[in-house]
């Protein structure tokens, strides 16, 4: 029994960040919670599950120049573990790494659907590695098809990011509806980790309507911490830098630092070395 307990441990707690709507702040959340994990000294591969490749450039990598991306990983020509990168940033050296994703894995949908146990190959992917690291982030793409099922049938948990605008619970009944089938049918252990307000300006009225109202329907399943609109926050991509290495005293920077702080904290030191 305590042998088992150990290797839980020693296991990396795998974390998709996912929402079918788009400009909700998902791959900004995956690169700046990633960076501010592996500020904290947690090893942290970030898993570019998106054909646009933000997550991939947003970390300053060249999505054209890779030889190997999570496209090759899931169709089964390369093994994950060489096509991991590690993301050559200061302060993040030896913690910071990324499996890059490429305008390939447009088609990859498609040629998954003949693949036997298709919805598994992410998981399987992932599971020669999940001992290497302490967090695993995956940035899926923004609709609930095959590659979203990868994500959501190969993760401990779901961060689903929610913008404080008008229709912010759009689409969310869909997409909680797609988890509990998942929890259903592939991923019995998945669990929400949390709802993310993200884009919060506070001299908009509506934006506190939208926290006031997320609070209110989902209760203790939201985060304590809210990421603002923040001009700093949206240029730092075209840097090819986290927020945290672009501008560390930023709101934005702040924000995700305190993200990751709750993060560790609910794994309560079960998923982290």
């Amino acid at each position: 029994m305590l042998e088992v307990y150990y290797q839980i441990l020693q296991m990396g707690k795998i974390i998709c960040v996912t929402n079918q709507k788009g400009g909700v702040g998902k791959t900004t959340t995956v690169i700046n919670l990633g960076s501010s994990l592996a500020a904290a000294q947690k090893k942290t591969l970030i898993i570019d599950l998106d054909p646009q490749a933000n997550a991939t450039s947003g970390v300053g990598i060249d999505k054209n120049a890779s030889d190997s991306s999570i496209y090759s990983v899931l169709l089964g020509n390369s093994d994950i573990r060489s096509s991991i990168k590690k993301v050559h940033k200061n302060h993040l050296d030896n913690y910071l790494f990324l499996c890059p994703s490429n305008a390939d894995l447009t088609g990859a949908e498609i040629e998954l659907v003949s693949i036997e146990n298709r919805e598994w190959k992410l998981k399987e992917a992932i599971s020669s590695i999940i001992r290497e690291f302490d967090y695993i982030l995956i940035d899926c793409p923004p609709s609930l098809n095959l590659l979203t099922v990868n994500s959501l049938a190969a993760a401990d948990s779901v961060v689903i990011p929610v913008q404080c605008e008008y229709y912010a619970l759009e689409g969310l009944s869909q997409l909680n509806r797609t988890i509990n089938l998942i929890k259903q049918r592939l991923n019995s252990d998945i669990e929400i980790e949390g709802y993310l307000l993200t884009l919060f300006d506070s001299r908009n009225r509506l934006s506190n309507v939208i926290v006031n109202e997320v609070r209110t329907y989902f209760k203790d399943l939201v985060f304590d911490t809210i990421i603002p609109r923040n001009v700093r926050l949206a240029e730092c991509p075209s840097h090819g830098k986290p927020i945290l290495l672009y501008d560390a005293t930023s709101k934005g920077a702040i924000s995700y630092i305190s993200l990751a702080k709750e993060i560790m904290e609910k794994s309560n030191g079960g998923y982290s070395s």
